[in-house]
């Protein structure tokens, strides 16, 4: 059976949304999503705030409720019927989202054990045939073959598998008469 790595922040979750929400709420500004078109959220935001960027990502809260991409429960729910399913989420240069990460995906993802969750810094490590991540740089060193999810900092990269969302997902690895 083959095997499906897929990252959580962006793919699976909105923490984007999250992060703009409050860094709106404190600063009275209304940067949208659009407006990070090919950048992300710290090039747009002056360097004085960037701590105060990490300082919610370092937040206990952060990542406990955030929204749910659209069709990714269901997606990945098909495709945990032919494939070896792991969230594989860059967690370790904020800590404290371990936590709220385990609980969000066992309350979003119910059908995905526990033993295939992996948080890591260097997704290299990973051991599997497929990768959706977000962040490009992850593909660098992996093996298998990188997907990119389209997400709003990656908007202008090129030369890649490139997905706009789960249902394009599903039909990439559940052709018609496998779904």
């Amino acid at each position: 059976m083959k095997r499906i790595a897929v990252d959580m922040d962006e793919v699976l979750a909105d923490a984007l949304s999250e992060h703009l929400t409050r860094y709106n709420r404190d600063h009275g500004e209304l940067i949208t999503k659009a407006q990070l078109h090919g950048k992300w959220l710290w090039d747009v935001v002056s360097a004085d705030r960037h701590e105060r960027l990490e300082g919610y990502l370092r937040s206990e809260d952060f990542f406990e409720d955030l929204p749910v991409l659209a069709d990714s429960q269901e997606v990945l729910q098909k495709l945990s019927e032919h494939y070896e399913i792991f969230i594989a989420t860059a967690a370790m240069e904020f800590p404290n989202s371990f936590g709220p990460k385990y609980r969000w995906l066992r309350r979003h993802f119910p059908f995905i054990p526990p033993t295939n969750y992996v948080f890591c810094g260097d997704k290299s490590i990973l051991l599997a045939d497929y990768l959706i991540d977000d962040t490009f740089r992850h593909f660098e060193r992996f093996r298998g073959k990188g997907i990119l999810f389209t997400a709003p900092h990656n908007a202008e990269i090129t030369g890649v598998h490139r997905v706009a969302g789960w249902r394009e997902i599903e039909k990439f690895f559940l052709p018609v008469g496998r779904a």
